[in-house]
């Protein structure tokens, strides 16, 4: 019994030596901390009164996007927006302009979040009325020109005007698609043509 309790004092000194020194090789081993600010989450490019152009192949606008600032943020590759303005232009369909207070960008922004008074302008053509949409957030997947939201969304165009919640948009059809508890009042071309003119 003397021997093993001799013992145990020198082997316990020894596990404790082997342990510190596993340890001290694993926290020399970590990985250096990068100071490159891609942990944190501050804007590494603060721009003002931005326009800029995305091209397709053979150099035709997709569309043009404008804002009073943009802040670039490295650590997800996302950009903010404030007062943006995204229009798709093109010479077969009128033009439509997304206008907000702020948006939220993906990395080469393929996926746009306006946020705040959001409106979508369409340009009036020689049988439409210009068409206003209002509502309170969008999502635009710019490269798809689609969009949607699911909050409370109202559309004019001339005197007719149409209410509801969630909405799916799509520029290449040129729909605007209510989802759900719609209401609205309707002008019909037959009551266009009547109007006395004064």
């Amino acid at each position: 019994m003397k021997k093993w309790s001799s013992a145990a004092l020198p082997l316990s000194i020894m596990l404790v030596l082997v342990a510190l020194s596993a340890w001290l090789r694993y926290a020399t081993e970590l990985p250096d901390a990068t100071r490159d600010g891609r942990n944190r989450h501050d804007p590494d490019a603060i721009l003002n009164d931005v326009r800029g152009h995305k091209l397709d192949a053979t150099g035709a606008v997709l569309y043009r996007i404008e804002a009073a600032e943009v802040r670039h943020y490295p650590d997800d590759e996302t950009s903010e927006f404030l007062q943006p303005r995204l229009a798709y232009v093109s010479a077969a369909k009128p033009t439509v302009a997304i206008r907000a207070n702020e948006a939220r960008a993906t990395a080469n922004a393929e996926r746009i979040d306006f946020s705040g008074q959001v409106e979508i302008r369409r340009a009036a053509t020689a049988r439409q009325a210009a068409l206003l949409a209002e509502m309170p957030e969008l999502t635009v997947l710019s490269e798809e020109k689609r969009g949607f939201t699911r909050s409370k969304v109202l559309i004019t165009q001339g005197p007719s005007w149409v209410q509801g919640v969630g909405m799916q948009v799509d520029h290449n059809l040129q729909t605007y698609v209510l989802e759900s508890d719609v209401r609205g009042e309707i002008e019909s071309p037959s009551a266009r043509k009547k109007k006395p003119k004064t």
